[in-house]
C-alpha cells in the first residue's frame, strides 16, 4: 500500500513514462482496431440512444484496470464502465487508496461515428486530489500529460493556456443537449448573453484540451462523474487555467458540487463565466 504523498511523488517520478506507455497499448490493441471498423453486435446502450458503449470501452478498461493496478500495488481503479456495472465502485474516490479514475473512450458517440474527436483519459487522484493525467487522442496521435506542479504538456510541448482575447466574444463549450435535463439547460441560460459565443460539447476530455491550448476560453458542465473532468482539471489547471463551481470554490472530483461549474483559461475568465450561471 502507498503510504503517503512522498511515495507517489517518487511513482510518478519513475513511472510516468510507463502509464503513457500502457495508455498507448490500450488504444493500440483494444480501440484503434475497431475504429471505423465496429460491427453492429459490439455497440450497445446503456441509459438511452446517445449514450453508448462498445466492446472497444470495455475491453480497453479491462487493460488499463490489469496494467494500472499492477504499476502501483495497493491502488484502486474508478472505470466508468465498472462503475455502470456496480455503481457501489465508485465510492473508492473517498477512500484512502491511491485511485486510478479511468474513462476508456471519452467521446463513445464519435468513436461510433468514426470521428476522430475520442481519447482515453486516465488520472491518479488520492484523498480527493489530482495528482497526474493523462489525455490520448488516439486517432490524432496526441498525448497530452500533467504532474500537479509540474506543468502541462502536449507530446512534450508546455502548454500554456494564456487569457481570452478582449476584442472577442467569449467560447464556450457547454454540457451537450443530448445530455442534459431540462433543468440542467435553465441553468446554462446565463451563458446566452451578448460577448459570448457558446456551443455543444463533444468529448468533455478534448473540451479541456482545447482550454488548456488556449483554443477555446471556457467550458460550462453540469454533470460530477469523476472520468470526464479528473484529468482535463489538471491539464488546464497545470496549463494556468482555474475551474470553479457556483459556490466559487474549486471543482471536487470527490462530489458534493455546486452545479454547473467551470474550467476556464484563466481566473478571471473563470470568474466572469460563474457570474454569468448565477444569474440563469
Amino acid at each position: 500500500m502507498i503510504e503517503d504523498t512522498e511515495t507517489i511523488d517518487e511513482f510518478l517520478a519513475q513511472h510516468t513514462a510507463d502509464v503513457e506507455e500502457a495508455v498507448r497499448r490500450a488504444a493500440a490493441t483494444e480501440i484503434m482496431p475497431r475504429f471505423r471498423q465496429l460491427a453492429a453486435h459490439e455497440v450497445d446502450q446503456k441509459s438511452g440512444p446517445h449514450d453508448l458503449v462498445t466492446d472497444a470501452d470495455r475491453d480497453a478498461e479491462r487493460y488499463l484496470t490489469k496494467v494500472l493496478g499492477a504499476l502501483l500495488p495497493g491502488s484502486v481503479v474508478v472505470g466508468e464502465e465498472a462503475v455502470h456495472a456496480d455503481p457501489e465502485t465508485y465510492e473508492a474516490i473517498q477512500g484512502d487508496a491511491p485511485v486510478w479514475i479511468v474513462d476508456p473512450v471519452d467521446g463513445t458517440r464519435q468513436f461510433v461515428r468514426g470521428e476522430t474527436g475520442f481519447c482515453t483519459l486516465v488520472a491518479l487522484v488520492r484523498h480527493g486530489e489530482l495528482l497526474a493525467s493523462w489525455t490520448y487522442a488516439a486517432a490524432r496521435d496526441q498525448m497530452a500529460t500533467a504532474v500537479k506542479g509540474g506543468g502541462a504538456f502536449l507530446d512534450g510541448a508546455r502548454l500554456r493556456s494564456g487569457v481570452p482575447d478582449p476584442a472577442r466574444d467569449l467560447e464556450v463549450a457547454t454540457s451537450h443537449p443530448d445530455y442534459t435535463t431540462d433543468a440542467q439547460k435553465r441553468a446554462l441560460l446565463g451563458l446566452w448573453a451578448d460577448g459570448v459565443r457558446t456551443r455543444p460539447c463533444g468529448s468533455a476530455g478534448l473540451e479541456y484540451l482545447a482550454v488548456a491550448r488556449g483554443e477555446l476560453d471556457a467550458t460550462a458542465f453540469s454533470w460530477e462523474a469523476a472520468w470526464d473532468h479528473a484529468a482535463g482539471l489538471l491539464l488546464v489547471q497545470e496549463a494556468g487555467g482555474a475551474h470553479l463551481t457556483l459556490t466559487g470554490e474549486p471543482f471536487r472530483i470527490t462530489g458534493g458540487n455546486a452545479l454547473p461549474f467551470t474550467a476556464a483559461r484563466d481566473t478571471a475568465t473563470a470568474q466572469r463565466v460563474m457570474e454569468l450561471l448565477r444569474a440563469s
